[in-house]
């Protein structure tokens, strides 16, 4: 792999914080996955997500979702690999995925909102991406 498909297929199956907040601000089909358990969703987690922990993801606890729409999976942040489950998981359910890159950790790192037990307002933070 060269490293134009190397970096092509990084931004097809990845999205940042940022990119999510501005797809998610201009009304596109976007449903934001928190593949985390539903305990640690309860305390906190990004605005709107649904909760649908990685290890429940079958046809079945599927089967009600849009199939047209883009799924962002995510969790904790770079030290957790549950929001790459759930995207592998959703891939093979034939869902159309990307995973948030950093989770909820760089979300916060950027400023923006949270909901739950624990959530934190947003800040006047910008990354300049």
């Amino acid at each position: 792999m060269d490293q134009i498909s190397h970096y092509a297929a990084k931004l097809a199956y990845e999205i940042d914080s940022a990119d999510l907040k501005q797809a998610l601000d201009a009304g596109e089909r976007v449903i934001v996955i928190d593949a985390r358990s539903a305990e640690a969703f309860t305390l906190e987690h990004i605005p709107g997500a649904v909760s649908l922990p990685h290890r429940s993801m079958d046809a079945a606890s599927t089967a009600q979702l849009d199939r047209e729409a883009l799924y962002v999976s995510y969790c904790d942040g770079i030290g957790c690999n549950a929001s790459t489950k759930g995207a592998l998981k959703l891939v093979q359910l034939g869902f159309t995925v990307k995973e948030l890159m950093g989770g909820l950790d760089w979300w916060k790192r950027d400023g923006l909102a949270t909901a739950g037990l624990l959530a934190s307002a947003p800040e006047a933070v910008a990354c300049g991406c």
